[in-house]
């Protein structure tokens, strides 16, 4: 007969957005007279770039004719694309990145989650708390952890994000082999600086250990003293990979368009000690399991590094964070304490209570739509997220109601 991999009934009986959406329905459906608005899930609102249509439309329209036309796309993604990501996202901040070391995909969620394969299974894991649950949701259904208990996976070290730390975790005291961080944080939003990076790249160097950095909300990075990518640090190049996404820089996604880059000189080892090429291992992974991103997509994509394009990123992210502004503002106004907002999308709000409580409290009595913190892990309890993602009026209509439901 066959079996199924049983790793999979490890996992929570369903994903967290999923529970979310479940609640939202079933209040809808019996309130139909009250219209809720959703700062919860991290999707867009506003259209894609000007610049970024015209380049898909004109795109489009080379598919329409035979000398145009193009089918399969290099897997990695087109030179045109990964030359202006090196020059523009790299080589602009002094990083040391070449295009060859940049691989093109259609979503850094699916970057973060596939990249685990070319990695063993008795592999030490270092995974934030609160957390994506993308990173320890594929580690569990891979196998790389024991079952839940009292909410946390046996087996991977947690590194515990608090008010005490500002949300930035510490090193841990123990040797971890693959370590998972994400800054601007989600669901935090907190920053990290480059002293603390550099503490990171030293312990992933003195334990031969890999960083995954998810930067994928690095656009909305305001202070100059916050690095954008880990490889302003120096040496990073040679122990961590990092994932970056259009979807909240550009609005792609409903398009999908991301990259995650691995440089030549990062290495993992065999049993025997041996050294081996994760870029190797990543292109072989890679061109196995993915056919490319659509030409026109790419070429929507590239266009964000024009002149026009940059200016109408910074317009669409600052727009996002005057939204952020006007909610930390708010939270602060009702005497929450809070992180975020500043330089990333989110804000992170110590409520002093029952997350999903507080959820539930705003969904029937404001009707807006909040991620409770403990979704995202233990030390989430306690905190909720609100998403800066929504139209200015829907924010202010939502604030409104917040403050009043508060009274």
């Amino acid at each position: 007969m066959i079996h199924l991999n049983e790793n999979f009934t490890k996992l929570k009986a369903s994903y967290l957005f999923s529970d979310i959406a479940k609640r939202v329905t079933a209040f809808t459906q019996a309130n139909p007279d009250k219209p809720v608005i959703r700062l919860g899930i991290g999707d867009v609102t506003e259209p894609l770039p000007p610049v970024c249509v015209a380049a898909m439309h004109a795109a489009t329209e080379e598919m329409a004719h035979r000398a145009t036309f193009r089918g399969y796309g290099p897997e990695q993604g087109y030179a045109f694309l990964r030359e202006a990501i090196a020059q523009n996202d790299y080589e602009a901040r002094q990083c040391p990145i070449e295009a060859d070391e940049i691989f093109v995909s259609d979503g850094a969620k699916c970057d973060c989650g596939n990249i685990q394969e070319i990695f063993s299974l008795d592999t030490r894991l270092a995974i934030p708390d609160p957390v994506y649950p993308v990173y320890i949701d594929t580690n569990v259904m891979a196998g790389r952890t024991g079952p839940s208990v009292d909410g946390r996976y046996q087996g991977v070290t947690y590194l515990d994000s608090t008010p005490a730390n500002g949300y930035v975790p510490a090193i841990p005291s123990v040797a971890t082999d693959l370590i998972y961080l994400c800054f601007p944080n989600n669901p935090t939003g907190a920053v990290a600086t480059k002293a603390q990076l550099a503490e990171w790249v030293a312990y992933a160097k003195k334990n031969q250990a890999i960083i995954l950095y998810d930067s994928a909300y690095e656009a909305y990075i305001r202070d100059p003293q916050i690095p954008h990518s880990i490889y302003e640090i120096p040496g990073a190049r040679d122990v961590a990979i990092e994932f970056r996404s259009f979807s909240k820089t550009a609005g792609f996604t409903g398009t999908r368009c991301a990259y995650t880059v691995v440089p030549k000189s990062l290495q993992a080892f065999d049993t025997a000690g041996k050294g081996h090429s994760v870029h190797a291992l990543w292109n072989r992974r890679h061109t196995t399991k993915f056919n490319g991103v659509a030409y026109p997509i790419q070429k929507a994509a590239a266009a964000i590094f024009t002149p026009e394009g940059k200016k109408q990123v910074k317009d669409m992210t600052d727009f996002y964070l005057g939204n952020a502004a006007l909610i930390r503002a708010a939270v602060a106004k009702l005497g929450f304490s809070c992180v975020g907002g500043d330089n990333a999308p989110y804000i992170w709000v110590n409520t002093g209570r029952d997350s999903w409580e507080f959820f539930d409290m705003l969904l029937t009595k404001a009707q807006v739509v909040c991620t409770p913190g403990a979704g995202f892990g233990k030390c989430g309890e306690g905190h909720v997220r609100i998403s800066a993602f929504n139209s200015r009026a829907n924010v202010e209509t939502a604030l409104a109601r917040i403050a009043a439901a508060l009274k």
